[in-house]
């Protein structure tokens, strides 16, 4: 009985996930066009299905259901939700714009400022460097190198810094790099853009996020594992 309960409460949990996640395609689909929320809503459900629907569908259940495993408390569950939702709508619309609006990073602060109440496994000292651990070096390197990255990538990691602290903020970076670099080198590969052209780097650094979010700990361990 205990079982099928669990079973039951996963099931919810999925299926709340994947309609959130669902709806945030209609802010996917509005911005781009700089539409209302209403007409913007309206148009989404008049344009008909899309593969990626499927796909953020898939992701809002399975994020659901991981975060309620590996969080545990409901309120860290939500805010875990609400911070990957972020993620997916910034990742998408860089994707499709090369731009990460200003009201998205908004979005990411208040997810941090959120955090600190639901989530105090993340000490205050840790999130304020988190705010500066990345964003700083980026700024400074697109100082350096005009065009290395976008001012919207560089305030998405301030933004979310708040949210992960220092130590998965930096490992988010790590990932993003690592992925970024290999789909970079599959588009020179395929010849698909030159080596001067840009790609959003947006949605990599959202896919890193995520993936330090849950894993992030585990991998930092088994790297100081190999250190000691």
């Amino acid at each position: 009985m205990l079982l099928t309960g669990s079973i039951l409460l996963y099931m919810l949990v999925f299926v709340a996930g994947a309609c959130f996640f669902y709806l945030l395609n209609g802010i996917i689909y509005l911005v781009p066009r700089k539409l209302g929320f209403k007409e913007g809503y309206r148009a989404f459900r008049k344009a008909g299905y899309r593969p990626r629907y499927l796909v953020s569908i898939v992701l809002g259940g399975a994020a659901a259901v991981a975060s309620q495993i590996y969080f545990g408390s409901p309120a860290a569950s939500v805010t875990v939700i609400l911070f990957l939702g972020i993620l997916l709508v910034v990742g998408f619309v860089d994707w499709d714009t090369m731009e990460i609006p200003d009201s998205f990073v908004a979005a990411a602060f208040a997810s941090g400022f959120l955090s600190v109440f639901t989530m105090p496994g993340t000490g205050i000292l840790s999130r304020i460097i988190g705010i500066f651990a990345v964003s700083v070096p980026l700024l400074l390197l697109t100082l350096a190198v005009p065009g290395a990255f976008g001012g919207g990538d560089i305030k998405l990691m301030a933004g979310c810094g708040l949210f992960l602290g220092a130590k998965l903020c930096l490992l988010s970076l790590a990932f993003a790099v690592l992925t970024g670099g290999l789909y970079g080198i599959w588009l020179l590969l395929t010849r698909k853009k030159g080596g001067k052209e840009h790609f959003a780097f947006g949605p990599f650094l959202c896919v890193g996020m995520a993936a330090a979010l849950f894993v992030g700990d585990w991998v930092l361990n088994w790297y100081m594992g190999l250190l000691y």
